[in-house]
This record gives structure tokens, C-alpha cells and sequence, in this order.
């Protein structure tokens, strides 16, 4: 059987005004038949400087509407969704938080749809406000939202909504000759995550019109946020009919010719192998499933909260200023409607602030807890997520008991410690694994509290699913290393394990097909004392994946290495390990199952 450790992860979303659309290689606007012609894919509208320069930060209705906590949704599933609604979370955040950086109150899906469900449309085939739901419309519900210093999102679906086909016969708006028969594969072939829409051909003229319409009708309604969602691949869905990037670049050159600087929010869980073309042509991608458990709560630790620790690592690279990871909402301020303990709350909290994801809550702000409200607002952990310090990735394994950590421009490192496991235990984040020895300042971010100089590192008691969150500020030397590459001669593999060629890799190679007992030994590696040394690991691996580690003749530890993304980017964690005093051998087998490609590993020479 071969391992997929050599193999590459499958590859798995235009518009613009008439000029636009010709300059990027269309045919003259007007009717045309299904054309069998690869679709093209214009170059990305650069965006505002300032559009998400940094993470957003809001609300968004879905969490609620998604609920069937007691007396959220009376009227039927996703009833909660009511102008009336929307107005009293805008008050409540620009009463309680606004002054926090929150300022965009998002409006989900639903808003075109009765308690029913059923849809309206303009005669264009564009969304219109249910009359029940947003009776004042959508302009004015923006306008209000404005005037408290706000601003406004809205949501569409991915594709062309089957309802909204009309057999055809519906005129797009400013596209004369085109209808919806003109802007679709004549199969009539659906798409999104949900296939409630058919999907758009992009090698027909009049469909990018179809696009530049919705975008301008929103831009007129004074909206500055869309999330369009449903978008694959991902949104458990791959293949070519659900390939919808061609739409997302659409939406990113209509939503330029509009003038209006609306931010461009993808959903959901996103196919990492695009993330390319998700930062190219929008500013934010959720990186995952829904975090909500559509259960008597917003949301469960299990289902889907804890998710976020397997699956943030392998996208932490792709987030920066102009586009970021999104972990989707933070349901910490409402208690017993959350659905979590105290201690679930401030990791989800922590998790969410170091890996600069958007800090958009879901939660009631009409009726915020002390200790949500006190988590919400936390002036130094949102100057973390807002400012200039990069996200966070794990410094080691991915085992029940984590710590992540970032250097900062100024060289203080964000540390967080992280206990995953369903009972208490200690975590400790050794100094080495940030690269320095010696001493170090720590001020507690939660707490407002400096908590001293700790010689070596840190070590916390944390309850089950606990946490802290830490500035370091070193007070020693760097850390000395000797590499060790994988592929050395002086090494021994075992079984299927083979060397392959890494450009990514230090010295351009790698040993893998470490799987069904598959090994590598590290042989004469030098410890100066003995006892336990943080060692760093260099590896590959597309999905997480785990590694039994021995030294010497001791017994096996086994470690969990999260994802890379794909077989071609180097990842690091630093593991423990028992050296004694002088020469060591160090193996990594892969036991019954499939292990990480190594590329080499350090050890800290004092």
C-alpha cells in the first residue's frame, strides 16, 4: 500500500461592470449557449488598504436563529431572525461594546425567507426581504444600524437559488437580452454545500451581470460586510460542479466596480488546498465546520468547539493583514445558553484571540453574564488579536496538553497553555520550545496580573478543557542546537521507511512512508546532562497524524504532529524526550498506523 506521505492532497470561488468583464477576455454582453470552455478566472481587485487590516470584530444572528435553547426561536427553526431582532443586538453593542472595537452586526441566512422557509425575489432574481421578517427592508435596516456608529453584513448562497431560475425566464437587471436561462449550465447542474442553487457558468456572458447586480443592490442598501457561503470546495463538498471559485472572483470584481468597500467574509470549512484563491480574492475564510451544535445550546465543547485545535495549525500561514482565518463565532458571553463551563469559555476565548481569527460573538448582548462580558471585552487579549503580533501555531504535539506560542515584533512571545483532557492536569511550556534558556517575565493577559521572572519555563495546574494565556518577555540567551537530518547515513530505517526528496525541506530531503511499522532510528545523538530535553521536530504531513517516539531502550511516548496543510510545507513541534549523559539513539515508528514524513531533528546542545 502507498503511503500518502508522497502524495499531493486533490485540488478541490468575475464579474465586473461591461468594460471589466471585456478587458478580462468575455465575449459581448448578451444571450449565449452553454460553452464547454474552461472558465476564466480574472487577476484579484486589490482592496482597501484599510479593508481587514486587522480581524473584524462583531455579531452575527446565525448562532441564535440556529438554536433550540428555550424560547430563542418560538415561531419555528430560525424564526429568531427578525428586523426587531437584529435592531436589539445593535443596541446592545453599541451600548456595551462598540467602544471594544465591535462594529459590524451581521445579518445570516434567512432574511429573504418566511418561517416557512419559502424564498422572494425581485423580478431580476435577486433576494428580497421577506416583508415578515425585515419589514422596513434591508436599506433601512442598514441606515439604523449605521447611525449607531455601526456597520452592516448581510449573506447570500453560493450559485444561483433554484427558486430563483423561474423557469428561465427572469431578466437580469442591466444585461439587455439576458435572463436566468443565460447565466447557468444548461444541465441545470446545482452547487453549494447544500446543492440549493444551480451552479453559474462563467464562460456565458450575461453571468457576470448576474453578479455585478446582487453587488450593486447591496452596496446600494449601504451594506459594508457579505458572507457568502456554501462556497466549495469544502463546505463538504469537492469536485468540479461544486468548484465555486470562479464566483468568489466574481463577487470580487463586482464588489470593486461598486465603489463601496464591503468586506468579502467565504464559508465554510474551505478547502485549504485554495487558499491561494481564497486570499486573493476575499478577506476572510472560515477554516472549518459550523461551531455551532444545533442542539438546547449555542454551541458544545464536543460539537464542534474542541474541532479547532486539530484543524487551525495547518491554516495558520495563511493568515495576515488583507485576509485571515476564520474560526467562526464566539459564543462566550451567555452562560448556561453557551452550553459551557467557565473554563471551556476562556480557552474557546484564547484559542480564537492568538490565532487572530475575527472576534464575532453570537451570543445575546442584551443579556451578557459578568464573565462573558468580562471575556468579551479584555482590553489586553483584543490588543493581541488586533494588533501587529502574528497568529499563534502549536510549539508542541498536538497531545491532550498543549502549549502555542508566537513571537512578537518587539520579542516577546504570546504563550498559550492549553489542557484538552476531560480531567485536570498540569501544563508546562518549557522556555526551550520558544527558542531561548534562561529566565523570563510573565504577565497573565486574563488576570491583569504580572506574575514574576520563571527561570526555564512555566508550569500551570489547569482543569479539564482549562487554560492561560501569557506574555513572555525573555530575560536569557538564545538557544543553542545540533540538527540532525533524517535522511542521514548515519540513521537506520526500518520497514517501509524511505528517503525521498523535500524542496521544502532542510537539505532538500525527507525519510517517509513511515506506516504499518515503519521506523526511523536517530543514531549518536550527544546529550551534555541527562534527563528530559525538549527536542524540535521538523516534518511534513497533510492531515494530523501520530508518531510513537522511544529513546534508547525506553518505552514508547506517543505524540500527535498537526496537519502542514499538504505534502509540500514544513511544519515544527518540540516533543520531550529522556536523553542520558552522552550518546543516544532517538526512533520515531509509526506503529500500526500512518506517520508524519520527518525532515530532521534539533537538539538543544545545553
Amino acid at each position: 500500500m502507498r503511503s500518502s506521505s508522497y502524495s499531493v492532497l486533490p485540488a478541490r470561488s468575475l464579474g465586473a461592470v461591461v468594460v471589466l468583464a471585456l478587458t478580462a477576455g468575455f465575449a459581448t454582453i448578451g444571450p449565449a449557449a452553454h460553452s464547454g470552455t474552461a472558465t476564466p478566472v480574472p487577476a484579484a481587485v486589490p482592496a482597501a488598504p484599510a479593508l481587514a487590516a486587522k480581524p473584524y470584530m462583531g455579531w452575527s444572528s446565525w448562532s441564535m436563529q440556529s438554536s433550540k435553547y428555550p424560547g430563542l426561536n418560538p415561531d419555528g427553526d430560525y424564526s429568531y431572525l427578525t428586523e426587531a431582532n437584529v435592531l436589539k443586538q445593535a443596541d446592545a453593542m453599541a451600548a456595551k461594546l462598540k467602544k471594544y472595537g465591535y462594529e459590524y452586526v451581521n445579518i445570516d441566512a434567512g432574511w429573504w425567507r418566511d418561517n416557512a422557509w419559502k424564498p422572494g425575489f425581485d423580478r431580476y432574481a435577486r433576494q428580497k426581504a421577506d416583508p415578515a421578517r425585515f419589514p422596513s427592508g434591508m436599506k433601512a435596516v442598514a441606515d439604523r444600524i449605521h447611525a449607531k456608529g455601526l456597520k452592516a453584513g448581510i449573506y447570500l448562497p453560493a450559485g444561483l437559488e433554484k427558486e430563483a431560475y423561474n423557469d428561465g425566464r427572469s431578466p437580469i437587471e442591466n444585461a439587455d437580452g439576458c435572463t436566468t436561462a443565460d447565466i447557468v449550465h444548461g444541465d441545470l447542474r446545482t452547487t453549494n454545500g447544500w446543492d440549493s442553487a444551480y451552479k453559474l457558468d462563467f464562460s456565458r456572458p450575461c453571468t457576470a451581470r448576474y453578479i455585478d447586480s446582487q453587488a450593486r443592490l447591496i452596496a446600494d442598501w449601504g451594506y459594508d460586510f457579505l458572507k457568502l457561503d456554501g462556497v466549495g470546495p469544502g463546505s463538504g463538498k469537492s469536485g468540479d460542479q461544486y468548484d465555486n471559485v470562479a464566483d468568489v472572483a466574481a463577487w470580487n470584481r463586482a464588489i470593486a466596480a461598486t465603489g463601496r468597500p464591503i468586506h468579502l467574509e467565504l464559508s465554510w470549512s474551505l478547502d485549504i488546498g485554495h487558499a491561494a484563491d481564497w486570499k486573493r480574492y476575499s478577506q476572510g475564510w472560515r477554516v472549518d465546520t459550523d461551531v455551532e451544535c444545533y442542539c438546547n445550546t449555542l454551541v458544545s465543547w464536543e460539537n464542534s468547539v474542541d474541532d479547532r485545535w486539530d484543524d487551525t495549525p495547518a491554516w495558520t500561514r495563511h493568515a495576515g493583514p488583507g485576509g485571515w482565518n476564520d474560526l467562526d463565532s464566539l459564543d462566550v458571553g451567555n452562560g448556561e445558553m453557551d452550553g459551557l463551563t467557565k473554563a471551556e469559555r476562556q480557552s474557546y476565548a484564547t484559542l480564537w484571540a492568538i490565532a487572530k481569527s475575527p472576534l464575532y460573538t453570537g451570543d445575546d448582548l442584551t443579556s451578557l453574564d459578568s464573565y462573558g462580558l468580562s471575556l468579551l471585552t479584555n482590553r489586553e487579549v483584543i490588543a493581541l488579536n488586533q494588533g501587529d503580533t502574528p497568529p499563534a501555531r502549536p510549539v508542541t504535539a498536538s497531545d491532550p496538553q498543549q502549549v502555542w506560542a508566537a513571537k512578537n515584533p518587539d520579542g516577546t512571545y504570546t504563550v498559550a497553555l492549553f489542557n484538552l483532557a476531560d480531567a485536570p492536569a498540569a501544563v508546562t511550556a518549557d522556555w526551550s520550545t520558544l527558542g531561548f534558556t534562561g529566565a523570563a517575565a510573565v504577565r497573565d493577559l486574563w488576570n491583569h496580573e504580572n506574575l514574576g521572572t520563571h527561570r526555564n519555563g512555566i508550569t500551570q495546574a489547569l482543569p479539564a478543557h482549562g487554560s492561560r494565556l501569557f506574555t513572555v518577555t525573555p530575560r536569557g540567551a538564545a538557544l543553542a542546537w545540533t540538527a540532525h537530518e533524517a535522511e542521514s547515513a548515519t540513521n537506520t530505517l526500518y520497514g517501509n521507511a524511505s528517503v525521498a526528496d523535500c524542496p521544502a525541506c532542510s537539505e532538500g530531503r525527507k525519510v517517509g512512508n513511515l506506516y504499518l511499522g515503519g521506523k526511523l532510528r536517530f543514531n549518536d545523538i550527544t546529550a551534555t546532562r541527562a534527563g528530559t530535553h525538549w527536542i524540535k521536530v521538523a516534518y511534513v504531513s497533510g492531515d494530523a497524524r501520530s508518531v510513537d517516539v522511544l529513546a534508547n531502550s525506553g518505552g514508547p511516548e506517543r505524540h500527535k504532529f498537526p496537519a502542514t496543510g499538504d505534502w509540500g510545507t514544513v511544519g515544527t513541534v518540540s516533543i520531550p524526550v529522556t536523553l542520558k549523559k552522552g550518546t543516544n539513539t532517538i526512533t520515531f515508528d509509526s506503529g500500526t498506523s500512518y506517520a508524519p514524513d520527518i525532515d530532521r531533528i534539533d537538539v538543544p546542545r545545553s
